[in-house]
């Protein structure tokens, strides 16, 4: 229409920008409380502490080595004998009998703790957990002499039983075959069949017992872990309980077990007190696990240390070197598996 006034179009300017603070990660100061510097320093420094006590007994059991490696040389890793009064003395047969007690022991407490750490994570009930976990970290704290003893007197004569049966009927294996079978049990002079009697078989039991606690401990851990929302979606699809534990428990924990069992496999080397009451002394290199008579460094080292010369004493204590660094490789591979399962869980949740 005529008579409207059409506005003026806006002067055209450079546009008005907003002025917005620009994001600048802050820089975050962490002031540590005295509290927390002297915790720190004071874990740092025990950790220091005990890697210099570790690095002090290698070093000496290193250096009262050199008298016996020197007298004899690689002979002493290959020779079975053990007479000092003849001047043979060899560590090959306490060595193999080591061996032997360790992995049967362990053959023995990895399904036991496997089974037992499942049953406290998967299947007991809430109000019995605690008090399954208390029992068994207890059983850690029971000396070496009990379970010793009470393998000696309560487990043998039923252990050579077993034994027996073993022998009778699966002697074709090398494992379970006995040279010198008695086939009746002597009940007036030693309860059951004394043939089997102070085996690395009954020394393995004795061995199981000590081992059973800190492999089951450190798999409850690893269970525990599993991932709920895995486990309840298993549940939702119509899974059972071992299914759930088949599929999604026991393959998180796969790293737990064998972490489990090799830090178990690193007690089970030195076991001493426990083998010393059961075994009977023999140096001898032999497959037969159910034969009577066997020996380990740790018993050779305890049986033999009271009356030994000072030649016999670095002979023992070049035993004790080689036990050490058995042991140190196997407990640290063993905390290496350990650290990187736990890793894994971290980067997976």
């Amino acid at each position: 229409m005529s008579g409207d006034v059409l506005a003026p179009p806006p002067a055209s300017g450079p546009a008005i920008e907003s002025e917005e603070p620009e994001d600048v990660p802050r820089r975050l100061v962490v002031r540590h409380s005295f509290q927390d510097r002297l915790f720190v320093h004071s874990v740092r420094g025990v950790g220091m502490l005990v890697l210099v006590i570790v690095s002090c007994i290698g070093v000496f059991l290193g250096v009262q080595s050199v008298p016996t490696l020197d007298h004899y040389g690689w002979s002493f890793f290959t020779e079975f004998r053990w007479l000092p009064s003849q001047d043979i003395i060899g560590i090959s047969a306490v060595v193999v009998g080591t061996i032997e007690v360790a992995l049967l022991a362990l053959v023995i407490a990895v399904p036991l703790s496997v089974l037992t750490a499942l049953f406290i994570t998967d299947w007991a009930p809430p109000g019995l957990r605690a008090t399954l976990i208390r029992v068994v970290d207890l059983m850690a704290a029971v000396p070496g002499i009990v379970f010793g003893l009470w393998v000696l007197f309560v487990i043998q004569p039923h252990a050579t039983e077993v034994a027996h049966w073993l022998s009778k009927y699966f002697g074709w294996f090398p494992l379970f075959h006995v040279r010198t079978d008695v086939d009746y049990p002597i009940w007036n002079q030693a309860p059951g069949y004394p043939s089997y009697a102070g085996s690395a078989f009954i020394a393995a039991i004795a061995v199981t017992m000590m081992i059973f606690p800190m492999a089951t401990s450190v798999m409850r851990e690893v269970f525990s872990q599993a991932p709920v929302g895995e486990k309840e979606a298993a549940l939702a699809l119509g899974a059972t309980r071992w299914a759930v534990v088949r599929t999604v428990v026991l393959p998180f924990g796969r790293s737990g077990i064998i972490g489990g069992s090799m830090l178990a496999l690193g007690r089970a080397l030195g076991e001493t007190i426990s083998v010393v009451l059961v075994i009977s002394q023999a140096f001898e290199i032999k497959p037969y696990v159910l034969e009577s008579g066997t020996s380990t460094i740790s018993s050779l080292i305890a049986s033999s240390f009271k009356e030994a010369t000072p030649s016999q004493l670095s002979a023992l204590l070049t035993a004790g070197f080689l036990l050490f660094c058995m042991t140190l490789i196997v407990n640290s591979l063993a905390a290496m598996i350990v650290t990187r399962s736990r890793g894994s869980q971290v980067t997976e949740l």
